[in-house]
């Protein structure tokens, strides 16, 4: 990598989501120097590029919060700017009762911006990895092109929350082996307004089925969903029905995806303008920047995580979060999909040993890179669990680099989950 610019910091996160976000503020917290390399100009992730409008799982189904921490102070900075309300639960129309906080991707950019600016956080917009100098398992430096050209970034430990694993695969991770089903399907987000919102929710489950069974029959609808959330203060709705088989680490068949999303953007909106009541008066406002991804590659952990550990709730000596979200598999080529939800006040552990891939040293992951085979990956992948990984991996890579063994594997586990009960995450009951 001889003729870059250098940069050097203490902890360098690849991937500006919304674990990555957390792991940054949780990290600055504890004095050291961040640097955060993300592709978009703004962060989120999925949150604001897929502008997915809602985080849903942070409570059992009885109502006892699950994820807390550095996630409560996120959407703390987002509803000062007006941008979230309150916890809320819904009824999908499958029938499935979730709760949720209901958000504005674009108020939600500009509130990550004032956490990073307010931890010190040096970011890196605009900026792809495009290298990796690996030695026997340690990263020395990444290389990422961004604005001006090519920059080498030295850091004493990295973390990948960039969601398709983009460092782990580049640092020669092991990878699990691809479900027998294929990956889950993308969505393409998209808004329509104006919307009238009394006439929407007075919609009764009988007839949003007569309304998904006529769009299904007639094409218009590429699964059995109406599922929307409402930007707060506003008439605006945003929309998660569109399914789009991809494989969003193949340029190709992302590519086409990207368009095949939008197409079914304009014919999903043109069906519910014309059949769904509230709607009649409203046009396609906004189209996500980008594809939603629920699913790429997933590492190969010191632990995988079963969809078994979390129906019994192992009680993991190194758990680091929790979650209670379901077990939830769209499928693809199909129209329908599998919600497995778990007890009325279960929730589930997720270990430390799950964040730290095979066979590398000073890096380890968090969000949609935790290691799990993939009916577990469908409950743990969503955005409140995301915070709540990222918020540990952040307070891990703090121990790393302010150690003398620059391994994820030599931390004091207990001091970290001490750290992260002071800072009010939930842990789990003893």
């Amino acid at each position: 990598m001889t003729g870059l610019r250098t940069h050097e910091t203490d902890i360098c996160i690849v991937g500006g989501g919304m674990a990555g976000v957390a792991a940054a503020v949780s990290a600055a917290r504890r004095g050291q120097r961040i640097t955060l390399v993300e592709r978009a100009g703004f962060l989120g992730g999925a949150a604001t590029a897929g502008s997915v409008s809602q985080f849903v799982g942070w409570h059992t189904r009885a109502g006892r919060k699950v994820i807390a921490g550095i996630a409560d102070d996120i959407i703390a900075e987002l509803a000062g700017l007006g941008g979230a309300d309150g916890f809320d639960r819904f009824v999908m129309s499958t029938g499935h009762c979730m709760d949720r906080i209901a958000y504005d991707p674009d108020l939600l950019k500009i509130a990550l911006d004032r956490l990073m600016q307010a931890g010190g956080v040096e970011v890196f917009f605009h900026s792809i990895l495009c290298g990796v100098e690996n030695t026997k398992g340690r990263i020395e430096r990444i290389s990422v092109a961004g604005p001006g050209g090519l920059t080498g970034i030295e850091a004493r430990c990295f973390l990948d929350t960039s969601g398709d694993m983009a460092l782990l695969s580049a640092a020669g991770a092991e990878f699990l082996p691809e479900p027998a089903a294929g990956r889950q399907p993308a969505t393409m987000m998209f808004a329509l307004a104006p919307v009238d919102f009394s006439r929407l929710e007075a919609v009764s489950r009988e007839q949003k089925t007569e309304i998904i069974q006529r769009g299904l029959e007639t094409g218009a609808l590429p699964r059995a969903a109406l599922h929307h959330s409402r930007v707060p203060g506003s008439a605006v709705a945003w929309f998660n029905i569109s399914r789009i088989s991809v494989d969003a680490v193949d340029p190709l068949s992302l590519s086409a995806g990207e368009m095949e999303g939008r197409e079914q953007a304009v014919r999903i909106a043109r069906f519910l303008i014309g059949n769904l009541p509230g709607c009649e008066q409203a046009r396609l406002d906004r189209l996500a920047p980008s594809l939603g991804v629920r699913d790429t590659r997933r590492v190969l952990g010191e632990h995988v995580l079963t969809a078994d550990e979390l129906r019994r709730n192992e009680g993991f000596a190194d758990t680091i979060a929790c979650g209670a979200y379901p077990i939830d598999i769209h499928h693809a080529g199909s129209t329908s999909l599998t919600i497995e939800e778990f007890g009325e006040d279960h929730y589930y552990r997720i270990p430390y040993r799950s964040l730290i891939p095979k066979g590398l040293k000073n890096l380890a992951t968090a969000g949609r890179g935790l290691s799990a085979e993939s009916e577990a990956f469908a409950a743990v992948r969503v955005m409140p669990s995301a915070m709540a990984t990222g918020h540990a991996a952040g307070i891990a890579a703090a121990m790393v680099a302010q150690s003398n063994s620059g391994d994820f594997r030599a931390i004091d586990v207990p001091a970290l989950q001490a750290e992260l009960r002071a800072q009010s995450a939930f842990l789990g009951e003893s």
